[in-house]
């Protein structure tokens, strides 16, 4: 198990990339948050395996139908133990 801090930059707002990335989480079974930021980036926290935070990656470097991904960028951190994925809306 695993955490990694995912940035995506790009055209990833209001194409519901964040609707999307909780579907695909969901069913990789991934924990964490994912959560528009006030620049335009798209930022996710995200718990699971090798293959689920890969394939996470791989979605995110895709995006949904209308999103425009320029850069995708990730770090592990340190474990939070998540128990779901979550849609975070802007504070």
């Amino acid at each position: 198990m695993k955490h990694w801090n995912i940035m995506v930059t790009g055209k990833v707002q209001g194409v519901y990339f964040r609707a999307t990335t909780k579907a695909v989480a969901d069913q990789l079974g991934v924990k964490g948050f994912v959560l528009n930021q006030p620049d335009g980036k798209l930022y996710i926290e995200a718990e699971g395996d090798d293959f689920g935070l890969e394939s996470l990656v791989d979605f995110c470097n895709e995006g949904p139908d209308r999103a425009e991904v320029e850069h995708v960028v990730y770090e592990e951190s340190a474990l939070k133990g998540f128990t779901n994925f979550e849609v975070l809306k802007k504070k």
